[in-house]
C-alpha cells in the first residue's frame, strides 16, 4: 500500500492544485518512482489510498499497467483518516496477511526485494533510518531486531513498514493515528525492525523537494 491521501499542508502553495505524490522529480512523479521500484522487486498488487485531489492521482496512474503493477484505490472522504484510519479503511482489500506500506512522500533506495524474501512472524516490522536534521529526536528504539519506545537514543521511522492485518483487530472505522497502535504492539514485543543507512529523504517541505530536484 502507498499512502497518498494527505493534504500536504507544509508543501503549499505547491500542493494547492497538485497532490503531493504527483510532484515531479526529474522525469517522474514521486509516487511513480515507488511504483517502478516495487514492480522491479516483485510487488504486483498495489493499493493506494486517496482523499485530497485523489482523482488526479487516479487519472495519472490509472490501473498501473504501464508501471508493471495492478493498482486498486481505497477512497476516503475529503476528511483524511490519518495513517491508521487510512490503512484500516483499506484492510478489506488485503485479507488476513502481512503487507507492505510505504509513505507516498518519501524518497529512498531501500531494496524492497529484501522484504519479498523474508518471512515475518510479528505484527509489524519497521524500517528505521538515521535522524535527519529536521527530526533529530527520532521516533523509536532498536535493540537487535526488537523495536520499542523506551530509550534515549532513537532512530527515525522511515514510513516503510510490514504489518499484519490483525494489528488493527481492535480498531474502529474513522480517523486515527498510527503511532499509538504501534507503541501498544511494541509493549507486547510484537514489533521488529532494521536500521537502513542508505538514501532516504522525507519530502515534506518545498525546500526539501528543491534539494532533491537539485540532486537529480
Amino acid at each position: 500500500m502507498i499512502l497518498a491521501a494527505g493534504r500536504g499542508e507544509r508543501m503549499r502553495p505547491l500542493t494547492d492544485f497538485i497532490p503531493k505524490p504527483l510532484l515531479r522529480v526529474g522525469q517522474h512523479c514521486l509516487i511513480e518512482y515507488h511504483l517502478y521500484r516495487l514492480a522491479k522487486a516483485g510487488f504486483r498488487d498495489i493499493i493506494i489510498n486517496l482523499a485530497y485531489l485523489g482523482e488526479k492521482i487516479e487519472e495519472t496512474l490509472e490501473d498501473g499497467r504501464r508501471y508493471g503493477v495492478n493498482i486498486q484505490y481505497s477512497h476516503e472522504s475529503q476528511q483524511v483518516l490519518g495513517t491508521g484510519g487510512g490503512i484500516y479503511n483499506a484492510l478489506p482489500l488485503f485479507g488476513n496477511t502481512h503487507f507492505l506500506v510505504v509513505n507516498g512522500d518519501v524518497w529512498c533506495d531501500y531494496p524492497f526485494e529484501k522484504l519479498q524474501q523474508r518471512h515475518f512472524e510479528k505484527l509489524a516490522h519497521l524500517i528505521l533510518v538515521n535522524n535527519p536534521d529536521h527530526h533529530l529526536k527520532g521516533d523509536f528504539c532498536l535493540e537487535g531486531q526488537r523495536v520499542h519506545n523506551e530509550c534515549e537514543r532513537r532512530l527515525t521511522f522511515s514510513g516503510l513498514g510490514i504489518y499484519h492485518s490483525s494489528l488493527f483487530q481492535s480498531c474502529l472505522p474513522g480517523k486515527f493515528e498510527f503511532a499509538p497502535l504501534l507503541i501498544d504492539a511494541m509493549q507486547a514485543k510484537q514489533v521488529t525492525g532494521e536500521h537502513y543507512q542508505g538514501t532516504w529523504l522525507d519530502i515534506g517541505t518545498p525546500e526539501r523537494l528543491a534539494q532533491l530536484r537539485a540532486q537529480n
